[in-house]
């Protein structure tokens, strides 16, 4: 355990100045260039300074700030500073803080449909749903939604392919899934209930202790970098993928609509563009960061590597369309998304079957590892 402390208290030591670096940054600018600004207060589903999806907030602030020339300043508050991990998007509809950072996937209890702007199981990957999103009319719906609670979203965080999450018991058959207690939120949660789970919504600060005490048998958070900050290998030693619940989960930025639309149009698109090239970053840091993090678990601290058995998949991507296609019946607006959704879903199998598959599957024909 102590290991285990040390090894997180060095990740937040190492991304608390990273974000002192970024805020000092933007601070320059806004002191440089003095005259009538805007202070926004943005509040996050993640704790502060944490690898990966608290860093983005922070970078998404920063941003805003240089490219605005500090005309908007942007203070970050971690989950639970100013507002719980969940109630983020409540306090950016009300007016309590202009912007928030955390995942539709969150928000069921508001709309059973935002759930599809964060990740599908089985669904779309991180550059396929960038695809849906701007190029699809993905973008275009779920600022429909939002539009409802007075917010505005932008897309701004990629993680990429995540991880199928951490067990403290070996999945060999279906029948191991039922009564398992798991971490794991939107449709994927649902999912796992299907097949006789137990799914639980936790704030990522509290998956570690929930876990070492057997609160939960189970639980996702993202992949190995954001992972091995957490510790999750010092409370459960089978390490299972892929990530079939979000096989590319989005992050979201969300604004008080009315905050966004009194802005001039400069500073518009600089709070849209801003959002654009952290949604990129995040993407590439994971993609970085992500091969030595598993690495170090496996090398290191001996975790459990373990792909699903073939049944367990077939049974969980069996029960998805289920989940799914209840969904696209509650209302209009569902149907509207889930046959978005899909048909390009659909369309992009169709090219990824003769672009990325099968140049990875040609790579790796002669691959003596």
């Amino acid at each position: 355990m102590q290991g285990c402390e040390r090894e997180r208290r060095d990740f937040f030591r190492r991304a608390g100045a990273a974000s002192l670096t970024l805020g000092a940054g933007a601070a320059g600018v806004g002191n440089a260039r003095a005259g009538t600004g805007h202070t926004w207060k943005m509040v996050t589903s993640w704790p502060k300074n944490f690898p990966g999806l608290g860093i983005c907030a922070n970078r998404l602030a920063a941003l805003i700030g240089e490219l605005s020339g500090g005309r908007i300043q942007v203070k970050v508050y971690g989950a639970g500073e100013l507002v719980p991990a969940f109630e983020v998007f409540d306090a950016v509809a009300q007016g309590t803080a202009e912007i928030g950072h955390s995942a539709a996937n969150y928000w069921k209890g508001k709309s059973e449909s935002a759930q599809f702007f964060a990740g599908v199981p089985f669904g779309m990957t991180a550059q396929e749903t960038n695809g849906w999103l701007y190029y699809g009319g993905g973008l275009e719906l779920w600022t429909e939604l939002y539009a409802r609670f007075g917010l505005i979203p932008f897309p701004a965080g990629n993680t990429g392919m995540q991880m199928g999450g951490w067990f403290n018991q070996e999945i060999k058959s279906v029948a191991d899934l039922a009564g398992l207690k798991i971490r794991m939120p939107g449709l994927g949660g649902e999912v796992f209930e299907r097949a006789g789970s137990t799914p639980v919504n936790l704030p990522g600060s509290e998956l570690f202790i929930a876990l070492q005490s057997g609160v939960i048998d189970a639980t996702e958070w993202v992949s190995p970098y954001n992972d091995l900050a957490f510790g999750l290998h010092e409370a459960a030693e089978y390490y299972y993928y892929p990530g079939f619940h979000t096989p590319g989960a989005t992050l979201e930025a969300i604004v008080n609509r009315a905050v966004f639309e009194a802005l001039p149009a400069d500073l518009q698109a600089i709070v849209r563009n801003a959002c654009k090239v952290v949604d990129q970053d995040l993407l590439a840091e994971q993609t970085a960061r992500n091969p030595g993090a598993l690495q170090v678990l496996l090398e290191q601290h001996g975790v459990k590597l373990r792909a699903y058995p073939d049944e367990v998949i077939a049974e969980l991507q069996r029960l998805t369309e289920q989940v799914l296609s209840e969904l696209a019946r509650k209302d209009e607006f569902s149907r509207k998304v889930f046959a978005s959704y899909r048909k390009f879903l659909r369309e992009s199998k169709e090219w990824s079957r003769v672009s990325e598959l099968a140049y990875l599957q040609a790579r790796d024909l002669d691959d003596p590892a």
